[in-house]
């Protein structure tokens, strides 16, 4: 059967963000169609929360996305937020299940269940996917849409642009969106890997690689605070890397860029003021350091590759008697357990990002309707959008509120042009 190319919407990219605006636009009554360049649709929510897809959190709030404008995002999660997001899903067939740290997976834990729902949903509204659909350029003539693809011309009333980022470029996130948004005037968005590993100079890496330790992560871009983090820190031999390295790696991708120095400052007591660290070393070291070497004294503190790393940084002989210590030195370890520091010279980039930072500017979107200022009936949804999640379901979250938006949106669009051409005729 031949493909129809003309919609009411046509959206482009066949992401979580994209699959939500087809569903939601197609339930208002919209004729949709999604353009996907990949074979196959929704390949990203694959890989979402190690398989398992952590599609949101609990706690809900202006403090857990980033941007140029983080408040952007209140007006539609307001419309669309958490509750929504539950019944939205449940109503597909997901079980949700909420964890400790309120993160929700299916409870199938699989990611590959919420990408076939969302198919199924398509499926059944008659919410047409094109797949394998590679799009040369995309402009608005005489009130219309009109897509140059290799497959030929498709046309529709609304263009949603849902293409995603650059991260994960093999499930094909890979920037080839942001062409159209140049095409249709609005900025150019400098785009940085986001909840990505971080790449140290230090030497030392390479002897304290596969070590996990919970820890703060402090970043300083020029010598000033930029964000911090608590949890799992893990050490590779390349740098930094842990769900506390994800969270503030999109500062330190903007940083680079702007050829600024990017250091990241370890606190391995974190919440213990600088008296109390250098007392409980002082503890091990003198009062219960009787016969032991300094090595012996760090045992059963931290890992024995972060002592050993720890003591040399600080001067310190592995084998010095603990008791022949100095008093400065004890200080200078102390000082070091919580100010580890690491010079960052670069990311693992956008092959080993979990997110994009930078998007379209939320400047010229509008935020009750994710529509263009620029051009009308032209919408966005999705990481295409400058407004990135930390660790924990965000991304997906800001996905589903931003495409419901936009689908919702586009929707009433275009029944208000056909509205105006019934009256016009």
């Amino acid at each position: 059967m031949p493909m129809d190319k003309k919609a009411d919407i046509m959206i482009v990219g066949a992401g979580a963000a994209g699959l939500t605006s087809a569903i939601q636009a197609a339930r208002e009554g919209a004729r949709v169609l999604v353009l996907e360049h990949m074979e196959a649709a929704g390949k990203k929510i694959l890989s979402t929360g190690n398989g398992k897809c952590n599609f949101t959190n609990q706690k809900q709030g202006i403090a857990y996305y980033r941007g140029k404008d983080p408040a952007f995002v209140l007006p539609v999660l307001g419309q669309f937020g958490l509750e929504g997001t539950l019944q939205f899903l449940e109503g597909l067939g997901i079980a949700p299940k909420c964890k400790r740290d309120g993160c929700y997976y299916p409870a199938s834990g699989q990611a590959s269940s919420v990408r076939e729902v969302l198919l199924m949903e398509c499926r059944r509204l008659k919410a047409e996917i094109a797949c394998g659909i590679g799009i040369r350029s995309i402009e608005k003539r005489d009130g219309k849409f009109l897509f140059h693809t290799k497959q030929g011309e498709f046309e529709s009333k609304a263009c949603i642009l849902a293409t995603g980022g650059k991260s994960a470029k093999k499930t094909g996130s890979d920037g080839s969106g942001i062409p159209y948004v140049i095409g249709f005037g609005h900025k150019e968005p400098e785009l940085v890997p986001a909840l990505v590993q971080m790449q140290g100079k230090q030497k030392f890496l390479k002897d304290v690689a596969g070590v996990r330790i919970d820890g703060r992560v402090r970043l300083f871009v020029d010598g000033e605070a930029a964000a911090e983090d608590e949890g799992e820190i893990q050490l590779t031999e390349f740098g930094v890397s842990g769900i506390p390295a994800f969270q503030v790696s999109r500062y330190a991708s903007y940083g680079l860029l702007e050829g600024k120095k990017v250091l990241c400052q370890l606190d391995f007591l974190p919440g213990m003021e600088k008296r109390q660290a250098k007392e409980r070393m002082c503890q091990r070291f003198f009062a219960h350091g009787g016969g032991k070497t300094a090595g012996e004294a760090m045992t059963g503190l931290f890992p024995e590759k972060v002592n050993r790393v720890l003591l040399q940084e600080s001067k310190i002989p592995w084998g010095r008697e603990a008791r022949a210590c100095s008093q400065k030195e004890i200080g200078r370890l102390a000082y070091l357990v919580q100010h580890f520091e690491v010079d960052i010279i670069g990311t693992k980039g956008f092959d080993g990002a979990q997110a994009t930072a930078g998007g379209v500017d939320t400047g010229e979107i509008d935020p009750r309707s994710m529509e263009s200022k620029l051009v009308q009936g032209l919408f966005f949804a999705g990481e295409v959008v400058d407004i990135d999640g930390m660790c924990g379901g965000y991304n997906l979250q800001w996905a589903w509120s931003s495409g419901t938006v936009a689908g919702r949106c586009a929707s009433a669009f275009c029944k208000k042009s056909r509205q105006a051409q019934g009256e016009l005729g």
